[in-house]
């Protein structure tokens, strides 16, 4: 043990996890010293490892491939270690120890399960990320959380079961447990692909992320935002590069989420949407498989990290000033959070892609890799999908928050270390955007391709020009969706509504007759013992004071029955 804890404690992630324990014990300002120095030792153990194996060990006769990296793994250990300080400078204000021990566990799971060479240490990670996240969502401490935490969890554990059911049809094969190329159309490439869709968000699999993330705390769902679908993300590009299904998969997670995040009211809720539409653009890179789709996915995801943290970081702070993060009851803090309006503007012009800004330099590539291999009608679906986000991530969020109807809020700015975690998130959009080539040289791939070239920045000018456009003329002629105080349920009706009822018909019946046969059971003992009083009346052997000591006979009687009975088998 005393050689062994040395060597888990070089792995990346793994030692925030240990680090993690010692968090609830700590005083507060101590806590935030000794979260950072975790995350940044964490850090300094990725940035030494190169490409290829580097840990193994076997376990019940498995050979387990701890450590390993590939070309794409350093670009989404280095965002998810930017990612996790971040929190951690966002989340100073509070003193929620549950919520800080949590995320660093959940962080460090994440960023471990990165490195993790073969499916069995993956699923470890896999299910770990599950149980540390749930608690974020948990810590609201209200009906509607606990019950998505709930459904959220069943999603979660769900995805690993199926994914270790992958892995072991996978060894029975002969094929081994490494972490590799897989065939989407064998029962375990199929499986496993479902175990990374369900954490992706697929169609169909995306209500948890809806229901769950805007359930967490302030501070709760900026951290929810930055791991799970994008290590999902990372083991599709993994493990199914140029799946052609997936082209089209994705092509449809840019496209629905659009409809219902212009019609959504919870501000939060919008953000979740568009997350699912951004992992669209990620799924559909890895679908397309090139080496330019494949920096495509790989820096959209280091942007998308990073931008979409702002936004649900300014949401946050209007949601922990105002105590809402409802549209229909927002409007005009940018007189009093006028910070905080800046910063949302910046994430909302990054995610929709404006020159020199982060989106406008990562979504490209995968746009173009689409064009490039003649996908016409995807890169359609693409050019469509984001006009959408600019609707209702670039436009709606900072507009029915900061502008929009004046609430005469009286509320000040956001706390120090608020702004201090958004304005290091907006200086990496603006970094970024302004200078490409800082992330490209991090991209699994050389990267020969003109962001800049002047057709490009002109056809993404006129595309955003049309959809400010659009929006503006349908405010003026009221025909834009008003903010009304609802839920607007995506496929999370499947877990909200659907399932409760079917559990209800199918328990229904069964509950009838178990408690018909209890209601039979009890009624027999009852007449039985009824009979047996009036029989020990009639022989006298329970009448008055010395019933008592009858009972206990007869009850010593049949335990010495019962014994006999027990040791005789």
């Amino acid at each position: 043990m005393n050689s062994l804890l040395p060597s888990l404690l070089q792995i990346p992630g793994l030692l925030m996890v240990f680090g993690a324990v010692l968090v609830p014990i700590l005083p507060h300002a101590l806590r935030q010293i000794w979260m950072l120095a975790v995350i940044a030792l964490s850090a300094w153990l990725c940035w030494g490892i190169a490409p290829g194996v580097h840990m193994t060990t076997q376990l019940a006769g498995l050979d387990l491939i701890l450590v390993r990296a590939d070309a794409i793994t350093r670009p989404f250990a280095l965002v998810f270690h930017i990612a996790a300080a971040l929190n951690v400078i966002y989340a100073m204000h509070e003193n929620v120890r549950t919520t800080a021990t949590a995320g660093l566990a959940y962080a460090g799971a994440a960023i471990a399960a990165l490195f993790a060479g073969d499916f069995v240490t993956l699923f470890i990670y896999w299910e770990l990320t599950a149980f540390t996240s749930v608690f974020l969502i948990l810590i609201s401490r209200s009906e509607r959380s606990f019950a998505a935490a709930m459904r959220y969890l069943l999603m979660q554990v769900s995805s690993g079961v199926i994914l270790l059911a992958g892995a072991v049809i996978l060894w029975h094969s002969g094929q081994g447990l490494s972490v590799q190329a897989l065939d989407a159309s064998t029962l375990a490439g199929g499986l496993i692909l479902l175990a990374f869709g369900i954490k992706a968000a697929f169609p169909f699999l995306n209500g948890w992320l809806q229901d769950a993330y805007p359930e967490a705390s302030v501070t709760g769902t900026v951290i929810l935002s930055a791991f799970t679908t994008k290590l999902a993300i990372y083991m599709l590009a993994l493990c199914f590069a140029g799946t052609e299904i997936l082209i089209w998969i994705g092509a449809v997670m840019t496209l629905f989420p659009v409809f219902f995040a212009v019609i959504e009211n919870d501000l939060r809720r919008v953000l979740a949407f568009s997350l699912n539409n951004q992992l669209g653009f990620m799924v559909v890179g890895v679908g397309i498989g090139s080496e330019l789709a494949i920096n495509g996915t790989v820096s959209h995801a280091f942007a998308h990290i990073i931008y979409k943290a702002l936004l649900f970081m300014s949401m946050g702070a209007v949601l922990h000033r105002t105590g809402t993060a409802k549209a229909s009851e927002l409007g005009g803090l940018w007189k009093r959070m006028p910070l905080t309006m800046i910063f949302c503007i910046i994430g909302a012009v990054s995610i929709s892609s404006f020159p020199l800004f982060s989106g406008f330099v990562t979504k490209s590539l995968t746009i173009g890799s689409v064009a490039k291999d003649g996908y016409f009608v995807v890169w359609m679906i693409l050019i469509f999908a984001s006009a959408g986000v600019l609707e209702h991530s670039g436009i709606k969020i900072p507009y029915f928050a900061f502008f929009g109807h004046d609430r005469k809020f009286e509320v000040k700015e956001a706390p120090v270390n608020m702004l201090i975690a958004m304005g290091i998130a907006a200086g990496l959009c603006i970094a970024i955007g302004v200078a490409p080539q800082l992330l490209y040289g991090l991209l699994p791939y050389a990267v020969d391709y003109n962001v800049w070239d002047a057709g490009h920045v002109l056809g993404e000018m006129q595309l955003l020009l049309f959809a400010i456009l659009a929006f503006v003329f349908l405010m003026v002629r009221g025909l834009y969706p008003p903010e009304i105080d609802s839920t607007v349920l995506n496929t999370d009706w499947f877990l909200r509504r659907l399932l409760p009822r079917l559990t209800m018909a199918i328990a229904r019946p069964i509950l009838s007759v178990w408690f018909a046969a209890l209601g039979q059971t009890k009624k027999l003992v009852m007449d039985g013992l009824y009979v047996g009083e009036r029989a020990s009346q009639q022989t006298g052997l329970v009448s008055g004071v010395a019933s008592t000591g009858a009972a206990a006979g007869i009850f010593l009687a049949v335990f010495a029955l019962l014994l006999l009975l027990l040791f005789s088998m």
